[in-house]
């Protein structure tokens, strides 16, 4: 068996411009990977079966498992079979706004490429990765990424700064469908750009901003809870990451960034962890 690692991500910034007639919604959004990993073990078997285990997490099983079509879809598109016992170690929280499922789809697509000698490019990747879900790509895409469309158009962002981020999920699982559902669109924004950074925490912070997380508090108001909790142990500015519930704080370094995740570990059903940007 083969292991993998497979990251977690923040949006720094979430707009949602506008919604579309086949129910997607335009978005612009900085996305950055974090060093909070799943852990992806793949070995090849005999046969065409491909199997999916996660032990101490209820995921979706077999053919219904993102992981599983993931390897589906790759296979299809390069005309073979082969049979895969896949293991997922579940250290990013479901249904909480990192993306851990997706990233799990990309890892899963990358793995099988260089196991079985496949030579997609990252692009051809990338155009399989999208029909399984929006943030495919991004993990794909190995670098912090100004993404458009639905997610799927990316650009690279260069120069954000070293900081560290305090992730906290309270517990909460979060429907991205139901937040979308429920969310009131404004006026649309058409003068959004790229950000540009030369390398300061202020910048970041600047930046943040989250057209879902409105909707998220409102239903669940301990994610404001938790913002409040961050801000108060020394985060520069706090957000909640996709359509939660987790909620990231930024932190100029480890050590402050470690003694905040020592003291909100403390709260029954919350999970925090002190995490720094992955860009490779």
């Amino acid at each position: 068996m083969e292991t993998f690692l497979a990251p977690a991500k923040i949006n720094l910034c979430l707009h949602v411009l506008g919604r579309r007639e086949n129910g997607y919604h335009d978005l612009a959004m900085l996305m950055q990977r974090v060093s909070l990993y799943d852990r992806i073990g793949i070995s090849l078997i005999e046969g065409s079966a491909i199997r999916v285990h996660c032990g101490g997490v209820v995921l979706p099983s077999g053919q219904q498992n993102i992981a599983a079509r993931a390897a589906e879809a790759l296979f299809e598109q390069a005309g073979i079979r082969q049979g895969l016992e896949i293991d997922i170690e579940k250290h990013i929280p479901v249904a909480a706004g990192l993306g851990g499922g997706s990233s799990d789809a990309a890892t899963v697509l990358m793995a099988l490429n260089d196991m079985l000698g496949l030579d997609f490019t990252p692009d051809q990747l990338m155009k399989v990765g999208v029909k399984l879900g929006a943030d495919v790509p991004f993990f794909i895409f190995k670098h912090p990424a100004w993404a458009t469309g639905i997610g799927d158009k990316l650009e690279e962002v260069k120069g954000l700064p070293p900081v560290w981020y305090v992730l906290v999920n309270p517990g909460l699982e979060v429907s991205t469908a139901w937040v979308y559902q429920n969310l009131r669109l404004t006026t649309p924004r058409d003068n959004l750009r790229i950000p540009r950074f030369s390398g300061t925490v202020d910048e970041v912070v600047a930046l943040l901003y989250n057209d879902l997380e409105a909707v998220t508090a409102e239903r669940f108001p301990l994610v404001g809870e938790v913002k409040q909790q961050l801000i108060d142990l020394g985060a520069a500015g706090a957000l909640m990451s996709g359509s939660g519930s987790t909620v990231f704080g930024v932190f100029s370094d480890e050590d402050r960034a470690r003694a905040a995740v020592e003291k909100l570990s403390v709260r029954p059903g919350w999970r925090a962890f002190a995490v720094a940007p992955v860009d490779d």
